[in-house]
């Protein structure tokens, strides 16, 4: 299991490899005990993505499984897609892979010489399926020569930073002229800004305190958010941020 922090939402990715059909029923019991205590220990305010392969079909049709299965799977359902199914349903989990509409070489996750099978999935909580933007089958790469790589897109979006407003003063230092810059430089003479001895600290916040003061008399002062402009001895605001981060994960 695998645990990713995007954009403030914690993700835990869980890789599963259920036991082939030919397996006696007591090492099935077994997987799903196991992947059940897996998932029980996860907390519901993160985020789960289960990719596996199940050797199992869920069969074309939801057929009683409607808040599980999207309806759009291959094949015909056996007991070890039933399985999976009933597990889904335990956990409020969707099937990915049978949520979205595709052609049969989108669906089959397994092509040999005499079969071709679904039976590779992802899952995910319900109340997450809004960050879930497609999942399907890229039958050009295989990841061996039976089983097809199983693609699904997610997007989680990055929470927006409030903006930054202020009600401090600011100089309107954008009408500095040539004329002006002299009036304030003969005023700060005149206020002894530049004179001083002693502790540089002392001698900065002086300078600093003339400067402003006779600013704010020659260029005027304005209220409100001016982004990340810098006054005389204070800092700078943060701009707002935001954006999304897209993701794709593969099985």
């Amino acid at each position: 299991m695998v645990k990713l922090v995007i954009g403030g939402c914690t993700l835990r990715v869980i890789s599963a490899y259920a036991p082939q059909v030919g397996l006696d029923e007591e090492a099935k019991k077994l997987f799903y005990e196991d992947l059940d205590e897996v998932v029980r220990g996860i907390p519901n305010t993160e985020k789960i993505i289960i990719g596996g392969d199940f050797n199992g079909h869920i069969g074309e049709t939801s057929n009683g499984f409607d808040d599980v299965h999207g309806g759009f799977g291959f094949g015909e359902r056996n007991r070890g897609g039933t399985s999976l199914l009933d597990f889904a349903k335990a956990f409020e989990l969707v099937i990915a892979n049978s949520c979205f509409p595709k052609k049969e070489n989108h669906l089959v996750t397994f092509h040999s010489s005499v079969a071709k099978t679904q039976i590779d999935y992802f899952l995910h909580r319900k109340g997450d399926r809004g960050l879930f933007k497609d999942c399907k089958v890229t039958s050009s790469e295989n990841l061996t020569t039976q089983h097809k790589l199983l693609v699904m897109d997610l997007e989680i979006k990055r929470a927006r930073r409030k903006k930054i407003t202020s009600d401090r003063s600011r100089i309107k230092w954008g009408g500095l002229t040539p004329a002006l810059s002299r009036e304030m430089g003969e005023k700060l003479i005149r206020m002894g800004a530049w004179s001083g001895s002693g502790d540089a600290d002392a001698m900065w916040n002086k300078a600093a305190s003339c400067i402003r003061e006779v600013a704010s008399k020659v260029f005027g002062v304005s209220r409100g958010n001016f982004g990340g402009h810098r006054e005389i001895g204070g800092g700078t605001g943060s701009p707002r941020q935001s954006g999304s981060e897209e993701g794709r994960l593969i099985e």
